[in-house]
């Protein structure tokens, strides 16, 4: 049986009516049309491919339940800046060639974000803590890491 929820996604309200076991990522990318949020591991939560912000903190769509979402507030990637204005992070991704074939970038992104937002100038391990939960299968996590702290810089510099 399907209920009536509302989800508070990127400031904007989507009322969907969904069975009680639908994953915030079905229901992201299935039912909304946000399709930035990657599934990667089949809903084991092991990758971090979708990754978004609940109430700002980093959280695993595939093993979120939609119907305990209402009254948080959800940040996906698509949230993040536009095609023609890339948040910083986003950028940086781009400048520094930490997007091989992409599927990880939106979780990194969002978990790099939520970092940045807390901790403007974050050490190097303080990167790399905050991605650890983020699986990159193509590449190492060099320019990932070198990526972030270069939006870092920019975003404190503002």
């Amino acid at each position: 049986m399907k209920k009536l929820i509302a989800l508070n996604i990127n400031h904007e309200v989507y009322e969907v009516a969904i069975e009680p076991h639908r994953t915030l990522l079905e229901v992201l990318r299935e039912t909304i049309g946000l399709t930035g949020t990657k599934e990667g591991c089949g809903g084991l939560g092991a990758c971090g491919a979708c990754t978004v912000l609940l109430d700002g903190m980093p959280t695993l769509a595939c093993l979120t339940l939609a119907d305990r979402c209402p009254g948080h507030e959800i940040m996906t990637i698509e949230g993040l800046g536009k095609l023609d204005v890339p948040h910083p992070i986003a950028k940086a991704f781009v400048n520094r060639g930490a997007i091989q074939c992409g599927y990880c970038t939106p979780g990194m992104i969002m978990s790099a974000y939520s970092l940045l937002s807390k901790n403007p100038t974050p050490t190097r391990d303080e990167i790399v803590r905050s991605i650890s939960g983020n699986l990159c299968r193509c590449s190492g996590y060099k320019k990932i890491i070198e990526a972030i702290g270069d939006a870092a810089g920019e975003i404190s510099s503002r």
